[in-house]
């Protein structure tokens, strides 16, 4: 009779081999999560235009008019001096850059409608950094700005304006309004954790954004300005914002790493002042 099957050996367990199933895995907290939860917060903020794409239709009908009607009459008349270069090829980066400004400087009515639904609180008490809120944000508006810009081109297009369309050049034009426009939102963000209501936010946002249109050389070279307005030109962003597009656009002159680097350090400080306030807006 054969014996019996031998039973199994029963070996110590290792304590160390159910570490991982007892133990859960160490949550990543603060600066380890900021580079994930910037994209997501940026891509929740883009989701919305998948359903009210209205907002970039109404807001191309401006640059349209200041194509349209400004550069055609003021190259018709010569006389703003843009050194040769037809003034609506003139105009158009400086129209791009108004128009990246314009979708910016109101973001702030976002965060405060995010306060008043309670989603801003709920966002606070997550692992996520404030900067990395802010930078989501910022960077949503940014690619929101670049979108616009698209439209800007190619309408200048079809009006006849002589855009280069090398690629790496498009890429510049597309890191500058970026920056740009990421500045313009955290200003906008900051100003909102300041007056704290979407119609003092709206009414300071009608107020600066012309000025700040004005006093850059959107529209004219600095060179022609009084000289207190070209004091305020060279510490307005958007003056290097427009310089940067001009000189990649058109390959007029510019100053392309002092340009790139005003548009980083503004971003960078606008992303600190709106996160030092975001704790306010919240209250």
């Amino acid at each position: 009779m054969s014996a019996a099957p031998a039973a199994p050996r029963q070996g110590s367990a290792d304590p160390g081999e159910f570490d991982l199933l007892l133990t859960p895995p160490t949550a990543r907290t603060g600066w380890r999560v900021a580079p994930a939860r910037v994209v997501a917060l940026c891509a929740v903020e883009l989701q919305k235009l998948r359903h009210d794409r209205s907002e970039l239709y109404t807001r191309a009908v401006q640059p349209a008019l200041w194509l349209l009607v400004f550069g055609e009459t003021f190259t018709r008349i010569k006389a703003i001096p843009t050194h040769g270069i037809p003034y609506i090829d003139y105009l158009a980066p400086g129209i791009i850059a108004q128009s990246a400004m314009f979708i910016a400087i109101f973001y702030g009515i976002m965060i405060i409608w995010e306060r008043d639904a309670g989603i801003l609180t709920k966002l606070l008490v997550t692992p996520t950094p404030r900067a990395a809120l802010i930078t989501g944000k910022a960077f949503a508006a940014g690619v929101k700005a670049l979108i616009q810009a698209v439209v800007v081109i190619v309408i200048a297009a079809l009006l006849g304006v002589a855009l280069t369309w090398n690629p790496l050049r498009l890429l510049g034009v597309a890191v500058a309004v970026v920056l740009g426009s990421a500045f313009f939102s955290c200003l906008s963000m900051t100003i909102a954790g300041i007056v704290l209501t979407r119609d003092r936010l709206m009414g300071i946002g009608q107020a600066i954004t012309m000025p700040l249109f004005f006093a850059s050389n959107a529209l004219y070279p600095v060179a022609l300005m009084p000289g207190w307005l070209q004091a305020i030109s060279r510490v307005n962003p958007l003056t290097y914002q427009v310089d940067a597009l001009r000189g990649l656009l058109l390959g007029t002159p510019s100053h392309l790493p002092l340009d790139y680097a005003v548009l980083a350090v503004a971003a960078a400080l606008g992303i600190v002042a709106a996160s030092s306030l975001l704790p306010r807006l919240a209250r």
